[in-house]
Order: C-alpha cells, then sequence, then structure tokens
C-alpha cells in the first residue's frame, strides 16, 4: 500500500509527531530533554521553520510549527530525528543499535483559527491529560512552561503564534477538550487528516490529493439492488 501523500507548503501550520520503537522510551531523564531540545534549537537555525508548541512525553513527542519555505518541515524533521538518533545511541553507548523511532513523523495541516488553539491546547495538555502533572503549566519539557518563563530560557526556540492567545490560556490549557474536540484531533493523529472546519477541509482534500485521509476507511457498502 503507497505511503500517504506528506504535506509540506511554505507558510503552512503542521502538528507533527513521532514515538519511539515499539513505544519504547526516548527520554529516560532529565539531560535526555534538555538534548532533544538543544537539537530543535540547532534544527530551527539550520532551517527556515517557525516553532509555535511542543511537549516532549517520554516516548514521543509532539510539535506545532510551520515552515518557510516548500519541503522545509520534512528537512527540519528528518534531521532532527536523525541527529537526535546518532546523539542519543552516542551517549548511551549503543551504537548500531537499531531504530530509535519507529518510523517516519505523522503529520497533519491545520487551520489557522481556532483550530490552530485547539490543536496547541491538545498538545500543551498531554503532559496532564497522560498524569504525569497536576497542572499543565508543570510539565518543564513543554512550551507552555517554556512560554510563561520571563524571558524564555536558552536556547529561545519558541516563534510568535499566527492566532492571538487568549487571556486565560493557562486556565484554558488545563481544561479538557470536548469529547468531539479530542475525538477530532485524534482522528486527525491517526489518519493525517487536515484540521480544520467542513469547508477548509475538503479544500484542502481537493487542492493537495487527501480526500483518502477523510473518507471512511474500508470499502463502501453496496447498495441493496445494486
Amino acid at each position: 500500500m503507497p505511503r500517504q501523500r506528506r504535506v509540506d507548503e511554505a507558510g503552512g501550520i503542521y502538528h507533527a509527531l513521532n514515538r519511539g520503537n515499539a513505544r519504547q522510551a526516548i527520554f529516560r531523564k532529565e539531560e535526555d530533554y534538555e538534548a532533544f531540545v538543544r537539537t530543535l534549537a540547532d534544527g530551527l537555525e539550520r532551517y527556515d521553520v517557525e516553532l509555535f508548541s511542543y511537549c516532549l512525553m517520554p516516548n514521543h513527542w509532539h510539535l506545532v510549527l510551520r515552515p518557510l519555505a516548500d519541503g522545509m518541515m520534512g528537512r527540519f524533521m528528518r534531521w532532527v530525528t536523525a541527529t537526535h538518533t546518532l546523539r542519543h545511541h552516542a551517549h548511551y553507548q549503543r551504537a548500531g543499535e537499531g531504530h530509535l523511532y519507529q518510523s517516519r513523523f505523522k503529520s497533519f495541516p491545520v487551520q489557522d483559527d481556532a483550530h490552530f488553539l485547539t490543536v496547541c491546547r491538545y498538545v500543551e495538555r498531554n503532559a496532564l491529560r497522560a498524569g504525569l502533572v497536576r497542572k499543565a503549566e508543570a510539565w518543564r519539557h513543554g512550551s507552555l512552561w517554556r512560554w510563561l518563563q520571563k524571558p524564555e530560557p536558552k536556547p529561545a526556540i519558541l516563534a510568535s503564534w499566527p492566532v492571538r492567545r487568549a487571556s486565560d490560556w493557562v486556565s484554558r490549557v488545563n481544561q479538557a477538550l470536548s469529547s468531539k474536540e479530542l475525538e477530532a484531533v485524534r482522528r486527525s493523529v491517526d489518519r493525517d487528516r487536515p484540521f480544520g472546519d467542513q469547508d477548509w477541509t475538503e479544500q484542502m482534500a481537493d487542492r493537495l490529493g487527501l480526500w483518502s485521509t477523510i473518507r471512511p476507511r474500508g470499502r463502501p457498502r453496496k447498495v441493496a439492488g445494486g
């Protein structure tokens, strides 16, 4: 079965995700998280990409980003995952012991309106949803904690958002997404489906050839008498 086409256009906003191979831990201690943030910073210096939101979890991570040139997200993500793998194996003296990540990263485009805010809430409350902290802002390995520090700790990696945060943003992140919102985001994560309102989503599917991410899986039912 052919791979789903990877959308990677200049100016688009994307949620990107990758997991450890066989869901193994990729961050085992504080220094592992810090090393990955330095890798992100190095990648952002090399490639024209803006990072808006992120959350690093023990066996996976989420990024919300915008490439500033066509194809730049893919180049950035490949460099980050390859460089992180090399540095991780060197640190743990496990060179040549196999893949750190399960596969290439997954991603989906996000509409630059309230849907962007929903995805960022989903990302920034990931550790809270997993029960790792009691407040989302307490997770030091995510953009919410980093954004609240003034000035941002070095290396600075966060870009200004294309959509304004609400004044009660921290409170909103700590509130659970509705079941409808959570289901919609998870569907996009699972299928690389554009995340936006119906008109925008269908326009993206038409323009970018993404209808396979929207249609129900499996064969259509046969109509009686057909």
